[in-house]
């Protein structure tokens, strides 16, 4: 089993920077693929960011690719989102995700088979 606990959220103005964190527990997290979606009100949960522990690629969903950047540090069992140029259109819960075994459409369209979940964190973006 492993745990997720994201950090980091808050509001900041459109144009700004912000990081996230998501610490897990429980398992080293170097055997697992982590990543983050996110969810506005009202809106379907999406994809955003993935790290493969395997072979180190990573892939970006187009809405923040160029913008964000996903990172982890294995050694302190966190992954990091850092968030930049941030747009009213950002604002969403975030939650990390993370699975040992890699399918590509897992992540790809809204992680429903995912194994382990973060309880989210909350990011709003002001215009």
């Amino acid at each position: 089993q492993v745990q997720l606990a994201e950090s980091g959220g808050g509001l900041v103005q459109a144009g700004g920077s912000l990081r996230l964190s998501c610490a897990a527990s429980g398992r080293p997290s170097n055997n697992y693929n982590m990543g983050w979606f996110r969810q506005a009100p009202g809106k379907e949960r999406e994809f955003v960011a993935v790290s493969k522990w395997s072979d180190g690629l990573i892939y970006y969903a187009d809405y923040v690719k160029g913008r964000f950047i996903i990172s982890r540090d294995d050694a302190k069992n966190t992954m990091y989102l850092q968030m930049n140029s941030l747009k009213a259109e950002d604002t969403a819960v975030y939650y990390c995700a993370a699975a040992q075994f890699w399918i590509y459409n897992d992540w790809s369209t809204g992680g429903s088979g995912l194994s382990y979940w973060g309880k989210g964190t909350l990011v709003t973006v002001s215009s």
